[in-house]
């Protein structure tokens, strides 16, 4: 056996006639032989434990469709072995097994040397397929067109980058007009120094009227220009919106995949950046580097008067640093307590018609009032020490004028500078102060942007869609599964152990089991919508992974056990939300899924409203839309998790009529069922058993198999009651 896929395959034998369907192998179908299984009173049929004993290939059985035209073997009808099927559950998980004196042992065909993989192995064989032609230049899945054309990848930390130049940019400028509002802050001072010292000396009007002009001048210059700054600033929060808000949500949605949705946050950290660039905080931070030029004029005015202002703003320096290490670790909890809260806000509102029905609302609340009580007394003790920060910093910047004043009326009186220049460098004293007040007090609303930046640049620089894919052929629908293994995170619990099988285009395949047997997990790990542990899971020979998101996105088709639509019409449901859709593109998926006659019934037809709860639709009406936004695009494989649950007779005939379809447009479609209508519409069972593949074949096969077995209708058993 190929260690590569677990496929087994005979050694080529020479033939003189060219092979035909019916000589084609399927390795995820093929039985085998088993001589270590135990013997019983009736010699019936067994399940080997041993995957080491030697096995002889069994070629599949007759299509499907050519089963009535077998009369020496009767069709057993899916009802009749569905009720036997639990002893199967008792058994080791393996591959089905016949053992070697059954009747119906059939010689394995050769495989042709042509069917290698990229990895030198043999997977399922298409006997009837037809070499590839040239291809054309609209259809990228024949060979031509697109093929291999190289796609330029997703660069979000693209985005990034030009976020930040443009705020750079924006700043650069800002800082221009900060340096000239903060020059023409000095107007004031000096405007009370001539007066004291001119205009009252010389009592001349003209002086007093001239400088009142400019000064005033002085004044409306830097008002405009604090406005401008403003306005900058304000225009530079909206453009990072505008550069990061669209990347950040992609990154989410994907990210939240491998989690609990907690990316989805990283939206509400771009709100509080955008917060940030217009608050006060941010021009506290802008004025401080002119801090240095205030502490010059005041030197000018007198050196002592200097070093009193000097020793002010080192000490507010340091009330600023015990500051940040006094409330990094409140803020930090806070913001750990407030995120669980909201998942669990969200939580709620998602739920909300079963938190009312089971009457859980003060349940749900108080897990929400845990949370955001923790989140408030974290932000209590870190805004107490902020505010004692504050009131600190403020009474030092106040004694410090009152030591200006003091200290300046003596140097006053000793004729050293005039009362003029006391009360300037008062003036200036307080404006060299201010920012790094402001800056303190506002360190709160600081700290929080830096963490939001740190989460935005990590979602945007690790996530998946920044790296290049291969525009790839449309793929045909060929699935190959390899050893997938599935430990969720943080358990130790294995959901899926050595799962492998392959289908080949067109293929047909019920997967069945019991509740918690990982059926749901398996069908997601088909879609890509989990990965695995370890394994594969190929599409067309390639990797999920290794796909172009958009690309397998729109070749495939998944109804989810849990159908939820958008709030949305009826057309745009089935579109997939596109604004690209045609509408014939949407009728051809009502139609192939049978559902264009009950929309048809609606009042307005495809134009109907769906409500974020789904209203007014029924769930077998929300399930059967969401069947046909899963065919939407003529998809090449779909994965239907219980696509019949809430269905009525009507629609279980629409369903199969549906299924039918897609066989006949060869389209490889993966039904996760626990119903046995479903069994009459595949070509192949495949039977989970605690994350592990028991039986997996051709029905017919499968079917015949576990009836020979001896499991009678009276056998019970959880899984024939699920069938029931």
């Amino acid at each position: 056996m190929n260690a590569a896929s677990g496929i087994k395959r005979a050694d080529p034998e020479p033939t003189s006639h060219d092979p035909s369907p019916s000589d084609e192998i399927k390795s995820s179908s093929e039985l085998t032989l088993s001589d270590d299984a135990p013997s019983s009173d009736d010699a019936s049929a067994s399940l080997s434990l041993s995957e080491a004993t030697a096995s002889l290939e069994v070629a599949a059985l007759p299509p499907i469709e050519a089963e009535e035209q077998q009369p020496e073997t009767a069709p057993i009808e899916p009802i009749a072995v569905v009720e036997v099927l639990d002893q199967a559950e008792a058994a080791e998980p393996q591959a089905l097994r016949v053992q070697p004196d059954s009747a119906e042992i059939l010689e394995a065909k050769h495989i042709p040397p042509a069917a290698l993989t990229i990895e030198a192995d043999r997977g399922p064989l298409k006997v009837d397929a037809k070499p590839s032609g040239p291809g054309t230049a609209d259809n990228g899945g024949r060979g031509g067109g697109h093929f291999h054309k190289r796609l330029g990848p997703i660069d979000f930390g693209k985005n990034l980058k030009a976020g930040l130049q443009a705020v750079r940019g924006n700043l650069l400028v800002v800082m221009i007009f900060t340096v000239a509002s903060n020059i023409l802050v000095l107007a004031i001072p000096i405007y009370l120094f001539q007066i004291s010292d001119r205009v009252l000396t010389s009592r001349s009007l003209n002086t007093l009227v001239m400088l009142t002009a400019v000064i005033v001048g002085a004044v409306l210059l830097q008002a405009m220009f604090d406005a401008i700054r403003r306005f900058i600033l304000m225009r530079t929060a909206v453009e990072i919106a505008v550069q990061l808000g669209a990347p950040i949500l992609s990154a989410a949605a994907r990210a939240a995949l491998h989690s609990n949705g907690r990316e989805y946050q990283t939206l509400g950290d771009l709100q509080q950046l955008r917060s940030f660039l217009v608050s006060g905080t941010l021009l506290s931070f802008l004025d401080a580097p002119m801090v240095p030029f205030f502490i010059l004029a005041v030197f000018l005015v007198h050196p002592h008067l200097g070093f009193i202002v000097c020793g002010s703003a080192i000490v507010l320096l340091g009330i600023t640093m015990i500051n940040q290490r006094a409330t990094a670790g409140p803020f930090a909890e806070a913001n750990v307590h407030q995120s669980k809260a909201n998942l669990h806000l969200d939580s709620m509102s998602r739920n909300s018609q079963i938190i009312n029905a089971l009457a859980m609302i003060p349940e749900a609340v108080r897990i929400w009032g845990r949370d955001t009580a923790g989140s408030l007394r974290a932000q209590v003790i870190a805004q107490d020490r902020n505010i004692v920060s504050a009131a600190t910093s403020k009474a030092s910047r106040l004694l410090t004028q009152v030591a200006l004043l003091g200290w300046g009326a003596f140097l006053a009186i000793e004729g050293e500078i005039t009362g003029g220049m006391v009360i300037a460098a008062s003036i200036i004293a307080g404006r060299a102060l201010a920012p790094i007040e402001g800056a303190i007090e506002g360190w709160n609303q600081f700290i929080l942007s830096r963490s939001a930046y740190g989460r935005i640049a990590a979602l945007l620089q690790t996530s998946p869609l920044n790296f290049e894919r291969l525009n790839l052929p449309r793929p045909e629908g060929r699935l190959d599964v390899e050893r997938l293994l599935f430990v969720p995170q943080g358990t130790k619990r294995v959901v899926l152990n050595g799962i492998t099988f392959s289908l080949a285009p067109g293929d047909s395949l019920a997967i069945i089991g019991n509740s918690g047997a990982g059926k749901t997990t398996l069908g997601k790990m088909l879609v890509g919508s989990i990965l695995p542990t370890s394994g594969n899971v190929r599409l067309d020979l390639m990797d999920l992974r290794n796909w172009d998101q958009r690309q397998f996105g729109e070749n495939i088709g998944y109804l989810p056990q849990d159908v939820q639509l958008f709030p949305a019409t009826i057309k745009q449901n089935i579109a997939r939300m596109r604004d690209d859709a045609t509408d014939a593109d949407i009728y051809q998926a009502a139609m192939l899924a049978d559902v264009h006659e009950m929309i048809a019934t609606f009042p307005q037809g495809y134009e109907t409203f769906v409500a974020a709860d789904g209203a007014p639709l029924s769930g077998g009406q929300k399930q059967r839309i969401a069947l046909a936004r899963a065919f939407f695009g003529n998809p090449r494989m779909v994965i239907l998790d219980e696509p019949n649950s809430n269905l009525d007779s009507a629609g279980d005939a629409a369903l199969a009529r549906a299924l039918a379809h897609a066989k006949r447009e060869k389209i490889t479609v993966i039904t996760i069922t626990q119903r046995p209508a479903l069994l009459r519409s595949v070509d192949k069972i495949l039977l989970l058993t605690n994350g592990t593949v028991s039986m997996f074949g051709l029905r017919q096969e499968v079917l015949q198999a576990l009836a020979a077995r001896g499991m009678g209708p009276n056998a019970g058993g959880p899984l024939a009651r699920q069938f029931e």
